[in-house]
């Protein structure tokens, strides 16, 4: 039986996992002052428009935050470029923005992201070197995303 090579398609599917993923973890809270009295418990008269309604998504499964760990570690591979135009697009901003960002056109982006996946797929594939399809060259007389 052939081994399971990754391509493109996984790889993007499993950097938007990431995201999700990282999105889903509990926010960082600064240590400060504590109380020791107990929390107010209001009616449903009383709490009606009090604080603002916050829903969130359920904590990630441990399985899904060692994949988003792996995730990260690929994007070693890649120039900051062409990691931040991968994350912009794994977090699902539209390709319109991220042309936006690059000045660049939609399908431009669109090929400079399927590069730098292609590239991730081919290191996860055990290829040594990539060719050169990455557009670093296109990308450095660009000015530098900014987040």
């Amino acid at each position: 039986m052939a081994e399971e090579r990754w391509t493109p398609k996984w790889v993007a599917e499993r950097l938007e996992e990431a995201a999700d993923t990282l999105r889903r973890l509990p926010p960082v809270k600064v240590q400060g002052y504590a109380s020791t009295w107990p929390p107010v418990v209001r009616d449903v008269h009383e709490a009606y428009g009090w604080d603002e309604a916050k829903v969130r998504l359920g904590p990630p499964a441990p399985d899904a935050i060692d994949r988003m760990d792996e995730a990260f570690t690929w994007l070693r591979w890649l120039e900051p470029d062409e990691v931040r135009l991968v994350w912009l697009r794994a977090e699902g901003v539209r390709w319109k923005l991220i042309a936006h960002r690059l000045r660049a056109d939609r399908s431009t982006a669109w090929r400079w992201w399927l590069c730098a996946i292609a590239k991730i797929a081919g290191r996860l594939n055990g290829a040594e070197r990539t060719p050169a399809t990455s557009p670093r060259h296109r990308l450095r007389g660009r000015k530098r995303l900014n987040r």
